[in-house]
């Protein structure tokens, strides 16, 4: 047997050449990402580009970033999707920003707060991404799973921005959306490993939208229970 090929256990036959190539490109595009992330969280907060509506801002949100995500996944195969990529985590930079001014200004102890959810998500990604080079079971059905728990977790959370405007059940809400999204995290990171995604550009994505959502839920959370007025 090739010790080089994947074992056909997961059904892959991709190269462990091929698999380190994939998860290298991986993670420096999505350190890469972070650099537009950060610059659209300053253009955001300094410059009041979201002091729109939430209602507003809800739909530009995703609008925009179900468009793009959408033109990535179309494009993924050549450099456009690796520029849209970039114009993707600047975009989600500049929704982001509404949540850090709010914390910024609402709590005296905002700066701190923002800090440790940053700590908190690269500790998540660190113990996540260990963990998808040891566990040998096979993660992939775990794909569509995930998928429908959070699709299920934001039209919930729709409903609860429109009509039901409970605090209690947003609370409930972070706490599942980070559930999920570290889940995600370990799924993702797992299937390049195993060989199941194959592009780099679709795997920085999947691993940045779960980053970005464990560390606005981490965030938020923080702010409910560590905010000092």
């Amino acid at each position: 047997m090739n010790n080089n090929l994947q074992t056909a256990d997961y059904g892959y036959a991709v190269s462990a050449e091929e698999r380190n190539r994939v998860l290298r490109n991986t993670y420096w595009l999505l350190a890469l990402s972070m650099v537009p992330t950060v610059l659209g969280a300053v253009v955001g907060h300094y410059f009041g580009l979201l002091r729109m509506s939430p209602t507003v801002s809800l739909i530009v949100f995703f609008v925009g970033a179900y468009g793009l995500m959408f033109a990535i996944e179309k494009t993924k195969e050549s450099v456009v999707g690796v520029v849209l990529l970039l114009v993707f985590t600047f975009f989600m930079g500049l929704m982001l920003s509404r949540l850090i001014s709010f914390v910024l200004w609402r709590y005296s102890n905002g700066a701190e707060l923002i800090a440790l959810a940053f700590g908190g998500t690269g500790l998540i990604f660190f113990v996540m991404a260990s963990l998808a080079t040891v566990i040998k079971r096979d993660l992939s059905s775990w794909g569509k799973f995930l998928s429908v728990g959070l699709i299920m977790a934001i039209v919930i959370g729709i409903g609860n921005f429109f009509f039901f405007q409970s605090s209690p059940l947003m609370i409930a809400l972070l706490f599942l959306v980070m559930g999920i999204s570290t889940a995600f995290l370990l799924y993702s990171v797992k299937s390049v490993i195993d060989g199941g995604e194959t592009n780099y550009v679709s795997a920085t994505l999947s691993i940045y939208v779960s980053l970005y959502n464990i560390f606005q839920s981490l965030l938020s959370l923080l702010g409910i229970f560590g905010g000092d007025d």
